[in-house]
């Protein structure tokens, strides 16, 4: 960007969460807003490994009045634009490049936001990029999680190589692996390494895959059971669960997995497929972490800063994690309304979001026995 700018709203993050609420921004007519991304829009979906597809189907749903599960904005849909249920990174990347040509959002790549400073009063924000320094009214903080892998769970984890920076598990040499953590992106790696004919041990502290909760939010995908169904039946994969991991060390021939009753030895390097700490970490300071989590408002507004929001997988309310795709867009509405009211703008467009099932507004209904 040039110049210091003022804007009355800027979005952090041109990933799925970003662009998803920038749309929404601009059906209720908002023109000073500016979302920033440092990379490229959908950067964290380029980053996959090129094998990793979404668990959650794409569907064209359209004709009853629902949305592909994996669509962001109203009127679109992965499923139409690519003819494919399960979208690749690469794939996903590309529609979120169409939804910011179609509704042209004001999306700037390229931005490395360096510092967020909450001005006293409630004055707004202060955000220092490379060229200088924007000021807005309200923050959006957008940026995912992704690119913040969770890359030191144990000492010796600096050994082991984690999947967010695997480009392609063709490129792996040796024919056995051990796999820590066997949540969503520890079956994709197993589900993977198996079809390229490899043997997989996956060590996981609980046994995710015999949990039989009914939100995807902290159990295995119905999409996940049934690949890892078909690699078990091959053999060439052993699930061991009770299995929390302690260190990692090197020895002769490889590397040694320890827990506190086991020792596994793999020739090649451990996968860590522990999870994400989120960029929120980036800004901790302006939340409240009491519970956890960083606490928000029934409007996903930041308890301690005001005119501080949050979109995206970092969402959490009590026991609802809005952790996939056709659950955080619900909040997008509910973010732009609380924003739009304080800037005096007419919010009747928010009702087709209503009618759409993609504004809830009422966390109330909401457990881990509901589909939100």
């Amino acid at each position: 960007m040039e110049k210091p700018e003022a804007f009355d709203v800027i979005v952090v993050g041109a990933g799925a969460s970003g662009i998803g609420v920038g749309a929404v921004l601009k059906d209720l007519g908002l023109e000073n807003f500016a979302i920033l991304e440092r990379h490229q829009i959908g950067e964290s979906f380029r980053r996959w490994p090129q094998e990793m597809n979404f668990i959650t189907p794409s569907f064209p749903s359209h004709g009853f009045g629902h949305l592909d599960l994996n669509a962001i904005a109203r009127k679109t849909s992965p499923a139409i634009s690519f003819r494919r249920e399960h979208l690749t990174g690469n794939q996903y990347a590309q529609y979120l490049e169409k939804v910011v040509d179609y509704f042209q959002i004001p999306v700037y790549t390229d931005v490395e936001v360096q510092k967020i400073e909450a001005l006293p009063q409630c004055r707004g924000f202060l955000v220092h990029v490379p060229d200088g320094i924007l000021k807005t009214q309200f923050l959006i903080w957008a940026a995912g999680e992704f690119q913040y892998p969770n890359l030191t769970p144990f000492p010796g984890a600096d050994l082991c190589l984690h999947n967010s920076q695997i480009q392609s598990w063709t490129y792996f040499k040796g024919d056995e692996f051990i796999i820590i953590g066997g949540y969503e992106s520890g079956m994709d790696a197993a589900s993977n390494l198996v079809a390229l004919g490899k043997r997989v041990k996956v060590l996981d502290r609980t046994g995710i895959w015999a949990n039989p909760d009914t939100d995807p939010s902290i159990s295995l995908s119905p999409y996940t059971l049934q690949r890892i169904e078909f690699c078990y039946s091959t053999g060439r994969l052993e699930l061991i669960g009770n299995a929390a991991i302690e260190e990692v060390k090197t020895v002769p021939g490889g590397y040694a997995v320890y827990s506190e009753y086991n020792k596994w030895v793999s020739p090649t390097q451990p996968i860590l497929c522990t999870g994400f700490e989120g960029s929120l970490k980036q800004i901790a300071h302006l939340f409240n972490w009491s519970e956890g989590y960083a606490r928000l408002t029934e409007e996903d507004e930041s308890t301690i800063t005001p005119g501080l929001f949050v979109v995206g997988p970092s969402v959490r309310h009590g026991n609802v994690i809005f952790c996939f795709i056709y659950k955080f867009r619900q909040r997008f509405a509910v973010v732009a309304n609380a924003i739009a009211q304080r800037l005096g703008i007419d919010t009747t467009p928010l009702e087709g979001y209503r009618q759409e099932g993609m504004f809830l507004d009422d966390l109330s209904c909401c457990d881990n026995d509901c589909i939100c």
